[in-house]
């Protein structure tokens, strides 16, 4: 633990850390049991920077950012490219031949990045009530009730929920898409397809524009 925890101080002092409010606790809790320092080599060498940014900051809309999501989240998707269990043509490739400890660092490293700034989109009513309180005549909860509020993610019940707030839009609204199409099925107990078909298309694209300004 006291390698990691000088790791952790010597890459945040070359580099841009998280957010500077986020309290000790809150990006231990982020960056998990990786190491950033061994991670950021890493995720160059395999490539993952390419795509998704030096600092997890990635400038394509289609690829999400990683800066400041929580690390276990990451390992699952990573894990889940492995199984098949979630499938995509570049990552599935990559993430083929990463180890737990590969995993484990490479999601330290972006964890402990600090996500870039987002400009808000504007207010929309429709989809500000359903990232806040949800649909309960449609079944559909709360966005906030797993992402927390702003979007900034959560653990809870061992269960590691995203950051999805500032995400780029085309990619909220692409995985949204996907989950209503059943393209996509890695949620946990599928919750994220159910609450998916229950939104209107118009629903998908004012929530992916609200989210990616948060």
């Amino acid at each position: 633990m006291r390698f990691l925890a000088f790791s952790m101080l010597a890459l945040m002092a070359s580099s841009k850390p998280v957010a500077a409010d986020d309290s000790t606790e809150i990006i231990a809790r982020r960056v998990g049991g990786g190491n950033p320092v061994a991670g950021k080599d890493i995720s160059e060498s395999e490539r993952c920077q390419e795509c998704h940014g030096e600092d997890g900051n990635s400038d394509d809309g289609r690829v999400p950012r990683h800066a400041g999501q929580y690390a276990g989240y990451l390992i699952k998707q990573l894990r889940d490219f492995q199984t098949g269990a979630r499938k995509h043509p570049i990552m599935s490739v990559i993430a083929e031949d990463l180890n737990e400890v590969d995993m484990a660092d490479i999601a330290a490293y972006f964890a402990s990045r600090k996500p870039r700034q987002r400009t808000p989109a504007g207010g929309n009513a429709v989809a500000r009530n359903l990232f806040v309180s949800g649909d309960k005549a449609r079944d559909i909860e709360a966005c906030a009730s797993c992402h927390g509020e702003g979007g900034k993610g959560k653990i809870a019940d061992s269960v590691t929920y995203p950051a999805i707030g500032g995400q780029h839009k085309a990619y909220l609204s692409g995985q949204l898409v996907n989950w209503k199409l059943g393209e996509r099925a890695n949620s946990p107990g599928g919750v994220m397809n159910r609450i998916a078909k229950a939104l209107t298309d118009d629903e998908i694209e004012a929530l992916s524009n609200y989210i990616s300004g948060l």
